[in-house]
């Protein structure tokens, strides 16, 4: 019998399939700061809302709040890196624009009939796919991926300060 499971990424990745409960919560946590910040400070409000939700995945080392708060990250999968602003950018287009059409009445028509499809798709490719990748993500090169496992597979960084050889030991020679 054939898996129901797609790969979006046929190369493969280095990282697990990110639990797909901590990332729906994770959204949620993210979807509500962008929506009180869209109606806390009105004419400015959904702009800032917007300008959250494009760049929230970059604040904390590939972590929105609400990644940080469930323990997952958003890596770019050919640099095993974090996020930086720019893969936050381009993988939450799609929601951002969401949001803008949540936060103004004129543009609710637009929202269920773009928006909606938009958000389900999105939450249609994450569970169809081997690894949770959605169309951001493949227009980003990201995962996102569980922190804890993330720190149990990925090496020390090479920028970290090597320990100090001691004189006379088999590691000067």
């Amino acid at each position: 019998m054939r898996s129901l499971l797609r790969d979006v990424r046929p190369e493969g990745s280095p990282y697990p399939k990110a639990d797909l409960t901590l990332r729906a919560l994770a959204r949620l946590v993210d979807f509500g700061l962008a929506l009180l910040l869209a109606f806390s400070a009105p004419p400015v409000g959904p702009l800032a809302a917007a300008l959250y939700l494009l760049a929230a995945d970059s604040l904390f080392h590939g972590q929105s709040a609400g990644k940080r708060l469930f323990g997952i990250r958003v890596m770019v999968v050919p640099r095993r890196a974090p996020a930086g602003v720019h893969e936050s950018l381009l993988r939450n287009a799609p929601f951002a624009l969401v949001a803008v059409f949540a936060t103004f009445p004129p543009l609710w028509l637009v929202l269920f009939v773009a928006g909606v499809p938009i958000v389900a798709f999105e939450a249609y490719m994450i569970f169809t796919d081997r690894l949770g990748i959605r169309v951001g993500d493949v227009f980003a090169d990201t995962q996102v991926v569980d922190a804890k496992e993330l720190a149990r597979t990925e090496a020390p960084s090479p920028l970290a300060t090597p320990a100090p050889v001691r004189p006379g030991s088999s590691a000067s020679a």
